[in-house]
């Protein structure tokens, strides 16, 4: 079993920051994927977006966030943070860690952000 516990969500204004992080309560191993997902308000049925993510060697950000997000990752204490600057009332969604484990996709329970005008 894999608990992720994220922190860092919030409200804030339009071109605001914010930065979320997630804790693994065990070690992902460094050629494994962690990263964050979304999921955006009134969205609920469709599959969550995939925002960034890293591993040693490659990381992945959607076009959309691409110079506004910055993904982080502790590799000694496994956890990821994501630096979101210059956030747009579209990033509105609620927020999932992810990691993969022996094969296995884990999530965390989701933080969520808001951004308004």
């Amino acid at each position: 079993q894999v608990q992720l516990v994220e922190s860092g969500g919030g409200s804030v204004q339009t071109g605001g920051s914010l930065t979320l992080s997630c804790s693994a309560s065990t070690n992902i191993q460094s050629n494994n994927f962690m990263g964050w997902y979304r999921q955006p308000q009134g969205s609920q049925g469709t599959q969550r977006e995939p925002v960034a993510s890293i591993r040693v060697g490659s990381t992945y950000y959607r076009d959309s966030v691409k110079g506004r997000f910055t993904i982080s990752r502790d590799y000694a204490q496994n956890v990821v943070s994501m630096q979101m600057d210059n956030l747009k009332s579209e990033d509105t969604a609620t927020y999932y860690c992810h990691a993969v484990k022996d094969g296995v996709d884990w999530w965390g329970q989701g933080t969520q952000v808001t951004v308004s005008s």
